[in-house]
């Protein structure tokens, strides 16, 4: 829907701007009738939300050039009032096709214009009148925790679609990556427990176990014939494999929703912590401490799960790896926090294989 709002008082407008967007309406605005009818002739709206008194032509004016114009005659027109000359005879004298009056709850304009336009965003309806000067304030105060808690409904609405979609995407790169069936959900689990046993606060960055998911999202570049090649790979297959931390960037640096620790961890989830990793061969604390986190809970689903060339290892022989490797390939920090999570990290994986931990 597009909705233009013609009045004088930027303030007005910036309150009414903010509820209206928050329902996905398109709004646009004018603080006059001059300006209202540039931005009229630039596009048409489906409703006009017009103060009856302004600085030059009134919105009875303006109103009454609307309806007779064959242009815009079907355009909805609703009068804001709380001067002289803004009483309903006047309002249906220029064809107005509503009239609320100041103070005015804007949940209440809302649902007046959703009427007119036909749609519905289930706000309510109110028609509070009062001559209390600070009425007016308290009804923005109320619509606003209204509204505040029906956008926090939306947003975690679009937060669970956005998940429900990202763990479809990995899902479909598993497909193509024959033998890792739940890799990147249970990769993910484990980083995130070992996020939280060596620092709670990386995961305040909403980016991080999205990053942790889509760690792979690179081997989309890569041929099936390399990802599932039942044996090692050759050194120019390798050269190859590796390029996918960097395709995985370059695809999601184009979502603001992952810059931070989720597009370090994909760039980065290979480096080792004495700089013979890739791709930038980065060491120590150099290496970002998500992807840090994220080498260890990677090499130990690795170790622990069948691969086209091999058979899955014990869990035993992962750990003692990651504790071998300790300040080689891996931060000795976090294989600490791994020895220290390792019974939560255990029940982890026997919540994915199906059976008691």
């Amino acid at each position: 829907m597009k909705l233009l709002l013609v009045d004088d008082d930027a303030g007005l407008r910036a309150l009414l701007r903010t509820t209206f967007e928050i329902f996905d309406i398109d709004v646009a605005e004018a603080e006059d009738a001059r300006a209202a009818e540039r931005a009229v002739a630039a596009s048409k709206p489906d409703v006009v939300v017009l103060d009856v008194q302004m600085p030059g032509a009134s919105g009875l004016e303006f109103c009454r050039r609307l309806k007779t114009d064959p242009a815009t005659d079907g355009v909805a027109v609703v009068l804001l009032t709380g001067s002289e000359g803004g009483t309903q005879a006047a309002a249906d004298d220029c064809g107005a096709d509503a009239l609320v009056f100041k103070p005015f709850s804007p949940l209440q304009l809302l649902a007046v214009v959703e009427q007119l336009a036909g749609t519905r965003y289930g706000v309510p309806f109110r028609s509070p009148r009062s001559d209390d000067p600070q009425e007016q304030l308290l009804l923005y105060a109320r619509d606003l925790r209204h509204v505040v808690e029906i956008e926090r409904g939306q947003r975690t609405l679009v937060q669970r679609a956005y998940r429900e979609t990202v763990a479809a995407l990995a899902s479909a790169l598993e497909s193509k990556d024959t033998g890792t069936r739940a890799h990147s959900q249970r990769v993910q689990s484990y980083a995130l427990e070992l996020a939280r046993a060596l620092n709670p606060e990386l995961l305040e960055d909403p980016s991080t176990e999205y990053g942790f998911l889509l760690h792979d999202v690179g081997k989309i570049g890569i041929p099936d014939r390399i990802l599932q090649k039942p044996r090692p790979l050759s050194p120019a297959e390798e050269r190859l494999m590796r390029t996918h931390t960097v395709l995985g960037e370059q695809v999601l640096n184009g979502v603001a929703f992952f810059h931070g620790d989720g597009l370090r961890v994909v760039r980065s989830h290979h480096e080792r912590w004495d700089g013979g990793g890739y791709p930038d061969g980065l060491a120590g604390t150099d290496i970002p401490l998500a992807a840090r986190v994220f080498a260890v809970a990677d090499t130990l689903d690795a170790i622990t799960s069948d691969r086209p060339y091999r058979r899955a290892g014990r869990w035993v022989d992962a750990g003692r790896e990651l504790v071998q490797q300790s300040g080689k390939q891996f931060d000795p920090a976090v294989v600490s926090a791994f020895v220290g999570a390792e019974a939560r990290l255990r029940a982890v994986r026997s919540e994915f294989d199906g059976v008691p931990a």
